[in-house]
C-alpha cells in the first residue's frame, strides 16, 4: 500500500507512467498547481511553494529506496516543483504560463552548467528534485527580466491576469 502511495504522488498521479514525454506532462500538471497557489497572497505562494518542495524531496527519496531507482524518468513531481518555482512572483497569465513552461521545459532537458552539474553529482531524493529546482530559479530569473523590462508578455495588473 506505502509503495502504491508513493508511486502514484512521484509519478504525479501515475502522468509520469505515459509512453511520451512525461517530464512535459508532469510540468503541465504544475498548471492547475501553481493557479491554486495563486489563489492566495504571495507568501502563501511561497510557503506552499516551500512545503511542496519538502514533500517532493520526501517523496522521491522513498521512491528511490522502493525502486532502487535514482531520478526515474516516470517521477515527475519534481517537475511540478520546478515549474511552481519558475512561476514564482510571475504575472499568472495565459503569455506568461506559456513562456514559462517552454523556459523551465528548456532549462530542465538541456541542463546547462549548473543543473547538469547537479542532476549528475547530488543523488537521493534531494538530487531528484535539485536539479528541477535549478532550472526552475534560472527560467525564474529569465522570466523576471522579460517582465521587468519588456511588455512582451503583457502587464500583471491591465486585464491580462488570470487571478
Amino acid at each position: 500500500m506505502k509503495q502504491k502511495i508513493i508511486e502514484m504522488l512521484a509519478t504525479g498521479f501515475y502522468i509520469g507512467k505515459m509512453p511520451k514525454a512525461p517530464g512535459t506532462w508532469g510540468t503541465l500538471l504544475g498548471i492547475p498547481v501553481v493557479w491554486l497557489l495563486k489563489l492566495g497572497s504571495p507568501m502563501a505562494y511561497m510557503l506552499g511553494a516551500i512545503g511542496l518542495l519538502l514533500f517532493a524531496v520526501a517523496v522521491c527519496e522513498i521512491h528511490e529506496v522502493l525502486t532502487e531507482r535514482h531520478d526515474s524518468g516516470q517521477v515527475v513531481i519534481d517537475e511540478v516543483v520546478g515549474f511552481v518555482i519558475t512561476m514564482t512572483w510571475i504575472p499568472l497569465s495565459i503569455p506568461f504560463l506559456v513562456a514559462g513552461f517552454v523556459v523551465f521545459r528548456f532549462f530542465d532537458i538541456f541542463k546547462p552548467f549548473p543543473i547538469g552539474y547537479i542532476d549528475k553529482k547530488i543523488r537521493g531524493g534531494l538530487g531528484t528534485v535539485l536539479d528541477d529546482v535549478a532550472a526552475g530559479l534560472i527560467s525564474n530569473v529569465v522570466l523576471q527580466l522579460v517582465y521587468q523590462n519588456t511588455v512582451w508578455l503583457g502587464e500583471m495588473w491591465n486585464g491580462h491576469s488570470l487571478g
